[in-house]
């Protein structure tokens, strides 16, 4: 589709594994230019996500990856460093989620490059913030799960802490660095200066959980225990049906007297305790009991089908087998097929972003390693000659798929 406000940005991105690739995907899907970088070892996420037909791209690595065009060097052998000044001073932004220790060492941490190209945005997506005490130690999304109290809630609420089965920290913090990047472009675009940012995982994803569970302790003094008691009890969990789960909420005083009607409990629409937001607020307990019930006399469907008469919020609950076929995803068209250079037929996973008649362009398969690195190099200006000297000593590897 035609829009790809960022059609004319290039961004150089230094990230591995999830949170930095989701960032420079996203900035892709806005139609900016991303060269991403790989050392010879390759992405962790080659490997690390799941088992694939040739071993060169998990399933993960295909999704977080597309749209990009890949160069590997090796920046401890001589040629490699030139080839990454060439590309720092070809780029608009700079994207890196590498400890600021191990960019130091490389010369390619934000001071350095700052330092030679004042109008270059750069933007480090790290741990912890760089002014703390727990700046430059490693982390991963379970860490930053557990230290900012997410886990934490799982012991409050089971009584034993767990982490979301799923890299939550690692996307909610990677799209905040792409939102905090678009903002230096428009600031670029209008004065012409860049900047430098840092977008801490550690205090991005404790300012939601504190936004959400301080809750009463907000105030001095506090006027309730810490945390949602909504969100911590024990009931706030997916329904049993007679044949599977569903998941609904009902918040509004209309929504619960329609669900009571619904699930044969009318004679509780006059309780005291439960007739208001406020009185439902002060008997959590007891209203997620009756909320959190099982409803296994019926089936998933003829429940779906009864609260959504009611106007009530209602979905299946579905299984990491059934979402792929949600009817609602295939009428969207969510996933589709599309046939890889190395991997055969593949699934493609567009943006969920719609603008005007259409959605964000799906944009070309993850590459294998290596795979732009011949045509970058010619695009930077390196001689025939000196492309075959650094292929020979390793400074630079291409995949001997792409001639």
């Amino acid at each position: 589709m035609s829009f790809k406000p960022l059609k004319n940005i290039r961004v150089l991105d230094l990230t591995s594994v999830v949170v930095g690739p989701v960032c420079t995907w996203r900035l892709g899907q806005y139609g900016a230019e991303i060269i991403k970088v790989e050392n010879p070892e390759g992405d962790l996420m080659r490997g690390l996500g799941g088992l694939s037909p040739t071993g060169q791209h998990s399933g993960a690595y295909l999704h977080l990856n597309r749209g990009k065009r890949n160069i590997c060097l090796d920046l401890k052998k001589p040629g490699a460093k030139e080839v990454m000044d060439r590309l720092i001073e070809s780029v608009d932004v700079i994207v890196a989620n590498m400890r600021p220790q191990a960019l130091q060492k490389l010369g390619i941490d934000a001071d350095s490059i700052r330092s030679r190209f004042p109008e270059k945005i750069y933007c480090l997506i790290t741990g912890y913030g760089t002014d703390g005490p727990y700046a430059g130690l490693p982390t991963y999304d379970s860490v930053v799960q557990g230290v900012t109290g997410m886990a934490g809630l799982f012991l409050k609420r089971d009584g034993a802490p767990n982490y979301v089965p799923m890299l939550i920290c690692d996307h909610v913090a990677g799209e905040i660095a792409a939102g905090s990047i678009l903002a230096a472009v428009v600031e670029y675009q209008s004065t012409g200066k860049g900047c430098t940012i840092e977008v801490p995982m550690f205090e991005t994803m404790a300012g939601f959980v504190l936004q959400e569970h301080l809750a009463q302790q907000s105030f001095d003094p506090p006027v309730g225990p810490a945390g949602d008691l909504r969100l911590l009890s024990p009931q706030n969990k997916p329904v049993q049906t007679s044949d599977g789960w569903i998941s609904f909420t009902v918040n509004t005083d209309s929504q619960v007297r329609a669900f009571l009607n619904a699930t044969g409990r009318s004679d509780l629409l006059n309780d005291a305790r439960f007739n208001s937001i406020s009185a439902r607020a002060k008997n959590v307990k007891e209203w997620f009991e009756i909320r959190g019930a099982p409803l296994t006399h019926m089936t998933t469907d003829e429940w779906l089908e009864l609260f959504q008469k009611a106007d009530i919020a209602v979905q299946p609950c579905h299984t990491l087998e059934t979402l792929q076929h949600d009817k609602h995803l295939k009428a969207v068209g969510l996933i589709s097929q599309e046939s890889h250079p190395t991997e055969g037929t593949v699934a493609a996973i567009r943006a969920s972003i719609r603008v005007d008649d259409g959605y964000l362009d799906v944009r070309s398969t993850a590459q294998p390693k290596g795979w732009d690195s011949k045509p970058l190099l010619a695009e930077m200006g390196f001689e025939q000659e000196q492309i075959e000297a650094m292929l020979n000593s390793g400074a630079v590897v291409a995949s001997s798929s792409k001639t």
